[in-house]
């Protein structure tokens, strides 16, 4: 057992949003190597109270103060808060973990998806000077690993991708925006629209409202990006859309993906099953929005195409929690940093 001079000390910076309260719960399961968490937020969160490590906590400001001799700084704030403040954590001397993709783009930093780098048999190349990791969108990180598996049981040919969005993507704004317009509209009352500027509840949405605080093509092409990223020459040609769905947690996904040859459905789903993927046996397991609630697994329920012509198609129905993967991959990148600073900063 590590003494308190070999552990950590971390902060969640967006200790209060949906990502933030997940991130908290996953490192504490999972024993990350922490002496110490803070939970830190912007203005409208302060004074909440958190349980961390059987202990309850305050939500403090995001002060240099606060950052000081913190090893590891998660962000899981939105992305312009990110933006602000993620240079205080580095100048602080943290590494700094990116759940708001605030920092994809940023040349110093790296992609993170430990679940595919070990399906492609790579070790995270991670040292001291790996300092700025953003975490590949869960959707992303579900749909390269599907793929690779079905790319290693025969060639495929081409693959169609509708990727379900939930309002939690958008954070508690986005889920209370669903919310209320489900009651306003059972009571005929006019709904709110500031997060979607469009009706979510009971209704499926190709775009957002010209006023949305973000638009959905720039999410689409954030999941087609990071997943081009993550399989590189592996990855096949493939046509993605994004919905958004009137649910309030989990990715669920309709993926058709033609093949090179025929395979039996028994060989194609011993392909994709393994690791983190849970093939379905029965429709009461099937994978749904509500089935696949705080699983650590992709659910995955696979048919033949029903078309005569296409002998070499199947459809794979799939869902994710997309919390609780976005926070394991937090977990396991800081993990892979930590392996390369093992006696932490804090003495």
């Amino acid at each position: 057992m590590r003494s308190e001079n070999h552990l950590f000390r971390a902060a969640i910076i967006g200790a209060a949003t949906l990502k933030g309260r997940e991130l908290k719960d996953v490192l504490e399961e999972r024993n990350f190597p922490a002496v110490d968490v803070r939970l830190l937020d912007d203005d409208e969160s302060l004074g909440q109270l958190e349980r961390v490590q059987d202990e309850v906590s305050f939500i403090q400001p995001v002060t240099a103060d606060q950052l000081e001799n913190i090893d590891f700084t998660f962000f899981a704030s939105e992305s312009d808060f990110t933006s602000k403040n993620w240079k205080m954590a580095r100048e602080a001397g943290s590494a700094v973990i990116d759940l708001s993709y605030a920092l994809e783009n940023d040349s110093a930093a790296l992609l993170g998806a430990p679940w595919i780098e070990r399906e492609l048999g790579r070790q995270t190349h991670l040292n001291l000077d790996s300092n700025i990791v953003s975490i590949a969108h869960p959707a992303a990180v579900t749909l390269a690993l599907l793929l690779l598996r079905a790319g290693r049981a025969a060639a495929i040919r081409r693959v169609v991708a509708a990727v379900f969005e939930p309002v939690s993507e958008r954070g508690r704004r986005g889920m209370d925006e669903l919310h209320e317009q489900t009651i306003k509209l059972l009571s005929f009352q006019q709904m709110p629209k500031e997060v979607f500027d469009a009706q979510v509840a009971f209704n499926m949405l190709g775009q957002y409202g010209a006023s949305a605080k973000q638009s959905l093509e720039l999410v689409e092409r954030r999941i087609g990006q990071h997943l081009r990223r993550l399989l590189g020459r592996d990855a096949p040609p493939l046509t993605l859309m994004l919905l958004q769905a009137p649910v309030f947690h989990a990715h669920t996904f309709a993926i058709h993906i033609e093949l090179e040859k025929s395979l039996s459905p028994g060989d194609f789903s011993r392909a994709i099953a393994g690791d983190h993927v849970l093939i379905s046996r029965s429709p009461a397991e099937g994978p749904s929005n509500v089935n696949v609630a705080g699983k650590d697994d992709i659910l995955v329920s696979l048919r033949r195409s029903a078309s005569q012509e296409n002998e070499t198609g199947f459809w794979i129905w799939a869902a994710v929690d997309n919390l609780r993967l976005a926070a394991i991959t937090a977990f396991e990148c800081a993990t892979a940093l930590a392996a390369v600073r093992p006696h932490g900063k804090v003495q």
